[in-house]
């Protein structure tokens, strides 16, 4: 059966089987490395892409599931050259160290930003809390989310 998806504004057919998670087709068919796996039970959110607007957790979604809606990974948050506010103020502010868990973390802080556009740090931190950075960039996470408020 043929699942049609629409990731980053473009629409792609597959054969697939409609249990594949999404964040394996978005890897390894359409070459989209930014989003990450992590633990593969939804609960780093190292996979963290939007669902019509929505943060998601790719690892647990299936393609099925995510069959006409519009899917945005990381690699589609810049608008060509110019960087988005958050991964300007990631880099403004040195935040990752390994930066494994970046995208996911980026991911999320805008959706929140877009449904939030001037968090509170309890805000940041409640939205926040699901995803998982062992090297514990919290306090600069939580900075640059701030600075991208102030500059979005």
């Amino acid at each position: 059966m043929a699942i049609t998806l629409n990731i980053n504004g473009k629409k792609t057919t597959t054969e697939n089987d409609p249990e594949t998670p999404l964040l394996w087709f978005i890897r390894d068919e359409m070459g989209l490395v930014g989003t990450k796996f992590g633990c593969g039970i939804a609960q780093c959110g190292a996979c963290t892409i939007h669902v019509d607007g929505v943060a998601m957790r790719s690892c647990i979604t299936t393609i099925e599931d995510a069959e006409g809606t519009n899917i945005s990974t990381i690699e589609s948050l810049a608008d060509g050259d110019k960087l988005h506010a958050l991964q300007q103020a990631w880099i403004d502010l040195d935040v990752p160290q390994c930066g494994y868990c970046q995208a996911g973390q980026i991911m999320n802080a805008a959706a929140l930003l877009a449904e939030n556009p001037s968090p509170t740090d309890e805000d940041i931190d409640t939205a926040m809390q699901g995803n998982l950075c062992r090297c514990g960039t919290y306090p600069r996470i939580r900075a640059a989310i701030h600075k991208a408020a102030k500059g979005a």
